[in-house]
């Protein structure tokens, strides 16, 4: 699948996902086994102490992975998760958060893959993060 087919299927499956009719998560590049995410900052985002939340980071990871598994395998929405393990390594600030997201093993039934996640304008990784995906009717 391209860019604009994810995006498109996004839209349509999860229509949650806009915020007030914008896309706060947005596919920034897609090749072949890799796949760069950003979401937008928004201030909903903060947890105490003025840094990206966990469970944004690791929606953020989920969201990567899923679009990367998509965009080999086709729009196959009950694709979904059966692992993710992170490794929290800095405090983000409030700024976007990239997630570039790797596959490491496509079979028929489970995909394997790894995300980097980094604050926006940062070179040093924020969190790491594993993930397996089911694949239905594999």
């Amino acid at each position: 699948m391209s860019i604009d087919a994810l995006h498109g299927f996004l839209d349509e499956v999860f229509p949650q996902l806009s915020d007030g009719g914008g896309r706060q998560v947005v596919i920034e590049a897609l090749t072949p086994g890799q796949v760069r995410v950003r979401q937008r900052y928004a201030e909903r985002s903060l947890r105490p102490g003025g840094t990206i939340s966990g469970p944004t980071m690791m929606g953020l990871a989920d969201h990567a992975m899923y679009v990367l598994v998509l965009a080999h395998i086709g729009p196959e929405a009950l694709t979904v998760t059966t692992n993710l393990s992170i490794n929290f390594m800095r405090k983000p600030g409030p700024a976007d958060l990239l997630a570039d997201a790797r596959l490491l093993k496509l079979g028929k039934r489970l995909a394997v893959g790894d995300i980097s996640l980094y604050s926006d304008g940062a070179d040093e990784m924020v969190a790491h993060v594993t993930c397996t995906y089911s694949i239905p009717g594999g």
